[in-house]
């Protein structure tokens, strides 16, 4: 089959494969494909609401999800890791229907920061499930929340709000919980795992860092206050208040200032 001629086009390939290997397999052809200049163009395409997924696992409203156990047995760790393949998924999809919706009306440095951010997610996700198979589990076998999909949903219109909720508010959050995650996992002994949540700690950094960037952008394109506009949006499609701790150094590396979201917590 030949490749599309656009980006943007190609781009729907990996959100309509449902296999979640297949998924993270054609997210990283793609990839290597855009840097080698096989796409022309980045005419405009029309992805979906959602999607393809596979089967499993079955998808829960977030309140409807097991509650997770904090100690260092087989059972919790296997829960954790499947949780974290859960967020790489769709963290492949976030960054390819960022170039399939929006990337036809911005510049080629756009395409390639989320061409990059999707190689990431796919290549952590394929970290992760082989990291479950090692536990003897897989992606699949636990239930897992959809909430990270509703965040794209409510933005497909609006590219500042994808970018104000999804790397600034989600990911960012990655950033402030993921130290802990990794400091229990060595504590119980299981310095796999650790390694790889430190791979996507240290990565997640730089797509806080590109959302930021974009964001930053299009405030100046549009003579928008940044800050403004980031409370603004946050407030309109994000539930609730930002939770303390943040990770202040790491949210500063990415160059998200406190002045963005001290505002919208609870301190």
């Amino acid at each position: 089959m030949s490749k599309p001629a656009s980006i943007c086009q190609a781009a729907l390939r990996v959100l309509e494969t449902a296999d979640a290997r297949h998924k993270a397999t054609a997210a990283r052809e793609l990839a290597h494909d855009w840097r080698q200049g096989k796409f022309a163009g980045k005419t405009k395409a029309l992805p979906v609401d959602r999607p393809a997924r596979p089967e499993k696992p079955e998808l829960l409203l977030p309140r409807d999800m097991p509650k997770r156990g904090k100690g260092g047995n087989l059972e919790n760790r296997i829960a954790l890791m499947h949780a974290i393949a859960h967020i790489e998924l769709n963290a492949i999809d976030l960054a390819w229907d960022m170039v399939a919706r929006f990337g036809h009306d911005m510049p080629d440095d756009f395409i390639d920061d989320w061409v990059g951010v999707g190689d990431d997610e796919a290549r952590h996700f394929i970290m992760i499930e082989e990291r479950l198979t090692e536990l003897g589990a897989g992606y699949g076998a636990l239930p897992a929340h959809d909430g990270l999909w509703q965040a794209a949903f409510d933005t497909r219109n609006d590219l500042a709000a994808r970018l104000a909720i999804v790397p600034m508010v989600l990911e960012a959050r990655g950033l402030d919980v993921t130290p802990g995650m990794i400091k229990r996992l060595e504590n119980f002994g299981d310095t796999k795992s650790a390694e790889a949540l430190q791979v996507i700690y240290d990565e997640e950094i730089d797509h806080v860092r590109k959302g930021q960037k974009w964001f930053s952008w299009l405030c100046e394109k549009s003579g928008w206050d940044g800050q403004e506009k980031y409370q603004d949006l946050v407030r309109q499609h994000f539930s609730g208040k930002l939770k303390p701790p943040f990770n202040v150094s790491a949210r500063a590396a990415a160059g998200l200032d406190e002045a963005y979201y001290l505002p919208l917590s609870d301190t």
